[in-house]
């Protein structure tokens, strides 16, 4: 069997970082598996689906590293739920209702006053002839339900929830398409589930009940049943659910120079039981998933986290992996001598500005004028080569009896006017002789 997953976000707004987790995850079983990943684009709601967002969705999963194998629109597949749905009508799975929205929630509301689940009683299927003409004669369209068999258990094996049990007297009957003819998720994600030959639908906890729908539709349609697993939802760092998380998406992650690498390494195990560390590719994320390792315990995301790991890969990256992004000038020996000091690839060019200049000159203490004018007589007498700092602050040392702090921070304010920064033994050289001279002279 060819493992096949698929990611099947609605084109109404941008990937946030749940979505982004769910793409992961699933891109990650069918590598894993030797399988496809699949692309749906759920754009049923014609109103809202645009393609910009299409346009987005696919731009974030290329920046991700999230290639699929295959791409679907369900706008272009309506012909088909048209005859899957006949099919239903035709076996008495689905049945027309006449309620309006102000009707239901008035059922709902007295059900719950009563202490009562707020479930749906079937008044459709006892409608007479006249009833439903009635209710055509007043301008009422139907909507459509699917009818629930209540004479079995709906039962799966969760691949990380484990063993699910639902009573499907205790469920409504689900609405699947609207008076106006659209559609709502439940039916078309089944249908096209199982034209594309899904073996695994991995996705939130939140879609639990409706996997337990979305099994006896399966059933209906004499199709086979995918293996589910859902996973738990993301929260912020404070352990609650967090608004925040539904406005951090790649264009954010991007702003604030995040690698694609962190956010995979952070995701890829975020929820489970195995460490989240630093990787540079998706190699070890591949082979070392699992949903054995995922439990039902809330999965906490912490932007803080994110950049730890961020500033670790960055440290990793060659430069070849960064050199369209470094300012221009910026060689293999700059990028050396800056990376350990960065926390993203967009802060070396402040660095890098402080190796070309201007520099702010600054304020020298009294007692450390002579001998920035011993370093200034010394670097004109020295041959300017890679060991540079070491033959410098070596002769000062001798020469004045400096060590430490005394030695080393007068030189680095007066090259670089900061306390602190890349190694001065890598950026001296990069500095150079006419620029450093300059600068002791300040």
């Amino acid at each position: 069997m060819t493992v096949i997953t698929r990611f099947a976000p609605s084109p109404t707004g941008h990937l946030h970082v749940g979505n982004i987790r769910a793409a992961l995850h699933n891109w990650l079983w069918a590598r894993k598996s030797g399988g496809r990943f699949l692309l749906r684009l759920d754009d049923t709601d014609l109103e809202r689906s645009r393609d910009e967002y299409a346009d987005a969705i696919r731009a974030d999963l290329r920046w991700l590293g999230l290639a699929w194998d295959g791409e679907e629109k369900q706008s272009e597949r309506f012909a088909l739920y048209e005859e899957k749905f006949e099919a239903l009508k035709a076996s008495g799975h689905v049945y027309a209702a006449y309620e309006t929205a102000q009707e239901l929630d008035l059922r709902r509301k007295v059900l719950l006053g009563r202490g009562l689940p707020p479930v749906y009683d079937r008044a459709a299927l006892s409608l007479t002839d006249e009833q439903v003409a009635a209710y055509e004669a007043e301008g009422r369209r139907p909507h459509w339900r699917f009818k629930l068999d209540h004479d079995q258990p709906i039962v799966w094996t969760d691949l990380i929830r484990g063993d699910q049990r639902f009573d499907p007297k205790l469920l409504s009957d689900p609405v699947i398409r609207r008076s106006d003819g659209s559609w709502l998720y439940l039916l078309p994600s089944v249908i096209d589930d199982a034209d594309m030959g899904v073996t695994h639908v991995l996705r939130g906890e939140d879609h639990v009940s409706n996997t337990a729908t979305q099994i006896q539709m399966f059933m209906a349609l004499g199709a086979p049943l995918p293996s589910f697993a859902h996973e738990a939802l993301l929260t912020g760092s404070e352990g609650k659910l967090s608004k925040r998380l539904g406005s951090l998406g790649v264009a954010h992650f991007r702003e604030v120079g995040m690698e694609p690498m962190a956010i995979a390494s952070l995701l890829a195990r975020l929820g489970s039981s195995q460490p989240i560390e630093p990787f540079a590719d998706m190699v070890p994320l591949i082979d070392s998933f699992d949903f054995a390792h995922f439990g039902r315990a809330p999965a906490r995301f912490d932007e803080g986290e994110l950049a730890t790991l961020n500033q670790k890969i960055v440290h990793q990256m060659p430069y070849d992996a960064v050199a369209d992004r470094l300012p221009q000038g910026m060689d293999a020996a700059g990028w050396d001598a800056i990376r350990p000091n960065v926390e993203t690839v967009a802060q070396a060019a402040d660095w890098w500005s402080i190796v070309t200049g201007p520099i702010d000159a600054p304020q020298v203490e009294s007692e450390d004028r002579d001998f920035l004018l011993s370093a200034h007589r010394i670097l004109t007498d020295t041959p300017f080569d890679a060991d540079i700092w070491r033959t410098l602050t070596g002769a000062l040392k001798e020469e004045t009896g400096r060590k430490g702090k005394t030695l080393f921070l007068p030189l680095r304010r007066a090259l670089t006017g900061l306390d602190h920064g890349p190694d001065m033994g890598a950026l001296l050289p990069l500095i150079g002789r006419e620029q450093a001279l300059a600068r002791l002279s300040a």
